[in-house]
Order: structure tokens, then sequence, then C-alpha cells
């Protein structure tokens, strides 16, 4: 049996796949992003999920043949990695694990474990490619001064041109009326009230308006239009560079696929794709083959020495699954 966990910026979630392609079940919980609560935080989060899946399944955690543990963030404290790749020993009781970035988990998932490259628009972006056996990330640095085309990205924005747009400093369009509805403004200035007071400038509060947006350009809006646009102008940036990265020569076929919430946007996906075809003509843009926290359980399977077969990856795709309530 074989444990995948994908954290997140919202949510973790947590997966048990048999060897034959059989998702036994699965879990989620409260987001294992520790930057504002304390490392403390991810323990806490693995032991509820691990906990929730193994109960599903039927098993222990000392069942589990092998793990892999994406966590956000990890890799970018470098004080915090010991702390982290020990997480998981409190939660299984034993070795058989590796813990790394989330951003692997999308990999596997979208791809199979394949050579290529996937994007990850959700609460932040990044991307993460493999090619002959070298890893490369590219981007993902932080909502503050990075992640660019990401769902808290879109949702800033946002924000910026409702201020611009109840101000008179830019046309008014159908952002207006999304938003005011959507948190119940009773005056405009209240959103500062919201934002700042009520949630703190919580990420994840933010990010989760980033469909309004879409809702918004689906209406005509111009502005909320021009902002999903550059989103996947952004996107597309990232892939080229960690295809030029990892060295695909000219002519050889780049697999590349996505993963995260920004992209359950008609206009992001379109967008992405024009742009990627004007940035180079091999690459080859998939839907993902399967969910990122598959895509945990499947890499961890490889980790131990034991990939998916062709059979068991087919079934995989077909398979209904069990969830923990």
């Amino acid at each position: 049996m074989f444990l995948g966990v994908d954290g997140g910026g919202t949510k973790t979630a947590f997966c048990l796949l048999r060897s034959d392609g059989v998702v036994v079940a699965q879990a989620t919980t409260a987001s294992s992003y520790y930057f504002s609560e304390g490392i403390d935080l991810v323990t806490r989060v693995l032991k509820e999920g691990v906990g929730a899946v193994c109960a599903t399944a039927g098993i222990t955690p000392a069942d589990v043949d092998f793990g892999f543990f994406g966590i956000p963030t990890y890799g970018e404290v470098s004080g915090d990695v010991a702390a982290l790749d020990a997480a998981p020993r409190e939660v299984l009781g034993h070795d058989r694990y590796r813990v790394d970035n989330d951003m692997l988990c999308g990999w596997a998932g979208s791809l199979g474990a394949a050579d290529g490259i996937n994007v990850i628009s959700g609460t932040g972006s990044m991307t993460y490619g493999e090619r002959a056996g070298q890893g490369l990330r590219v981007g993902g640095w932080s909502e503050l001064f990075g992640d660019e085309g990401s769902a808290y990205w879109i949702a800033i924005r946002g924000l910026q041109a409702f201020s611009r747009m109840s101000d008179g400093r830019q046309p008014a369009g159908p952002l207006l009326a999304v938003l005011r509805d959507h948190l119940a403004l009773s005056a405009d200035l209240d959103l500062i009230d919201i934002v700042l007071n009520r949630w703190h400038g919580d990420r994840g509060e933010i990010a989760a308006l980033s469909p309004l947006v879409t809702h918004a350009a689906d209406q005509g809006d111009e502005a909320a239009a021009a902002i999903l646009a550059e989103a996947a102008r952004e996107l597309a940036h990232l892939v080229e560079t960690t295809r030029r990265r990892l060295g695909y020569p000219v002519g050889e076929r780049v697999l590349v696929s996505y993963s995260g919430g920004t992209f359950n946007a008609p206009q992001v996906r379109e967008a992405f794709r024009q742009h990627l075809n004007t940035l180079h003509d091999g690459y080859d843009l998939r839907q993902p083959r399967y969910s990122p926290v598959v895509g945990a359980a499947l890499y961890a399977a490889k980790q131990a020495g034991r990939p998916m077969s062709a059979d068991a990856l087919e079934r995989l795709q077909t398979t209904p699954t069990a969830t923990a309530a």
C-alpha cells in the first residue's frame, strides 16, 4: 500500500493506492502551509489525515509500504528541512517515506511521473519539470514578490481593479457588482475591513476570490479578462524558462500539463495554450492524467522501487475511490 500526501495552501489531501492501481481511500484535512502558524502544524495535520485515510482503508500506518509527503514551502527554509523530514516518522512509526515540496505531486499526477513539465497555479504558482533524471523548479517565490499567475495573484489584481473602479480611476465593469454581492458590502470601503481586519490578509481567503475575477470576465469585464490573460502569459513563461534550463533541444517534444484551481477557468487554459504555442513549437499540452494526491502515491511507489505497471496506470484512470468523511 502506497501513501500519497499532497499539501497545499488551502487543504492537505491523503491517498492510499494499491500496487494494482486501485485507490483504496482518500481523506482531506486543513492546510499544511505552516509559515503563519508554526511548523508544529505539519505534524498535527499529518496525524489527522493519515489516521483518517488508514481508518477508511482498514489498515494501520505500519501497513504503509512507502509514503510520499509533498509539503508546501519544503526547501524554502533550510533550517526547517530536518524537522519536516522527521515529521512523518512520528505519524507512521517507520522510515519508509520521503518528504519534498508539493510541486512533485502535481507533476507526478499530471504526467504520470513521465518526463515533462507541470505548471502549478493554485494559491501559489511554480513549475516542476524532469528530463533524463534531472529535476528543476522554477517560480514559487511567495505571494509577496512572486507566485505570478496564481489564484492569489489574480485575486489581488481583481481587488486592485475593484478599488480603481470604485474610485472612478478606471471604467466600471461587472467586477464591481460581483465583488459587492459576494462580500455583501454595505459600502465599497468595507472591503478594507473584510480583507485586513477580518481575514488578516489570509492568503487562502484572498486566493478564494480568484473565481470571482473569472466570473466577472465571463460577464464581459475587460479588466478581469486582461488579468486572466496576463496570468496565462506568466504561467507560460514559467514553462518556457523550465524547458530552456532543462536543456530540451529545439526539435524535442516537451510534454506539458497543469494542476491547481486556476486552470479550472477556460479563459486561462486557452490563453495558456496560445502563449505556449508562440514560445516553442515542440510543446505537447496534455490534460492532467491524475490528481496531485494520486500523483503523490505514484511517486511513493516509484521511490520504493515499485513503479506502477501500464495496466495499473490504466486501471487507476477508471476505478472509483473511497473517501474518508
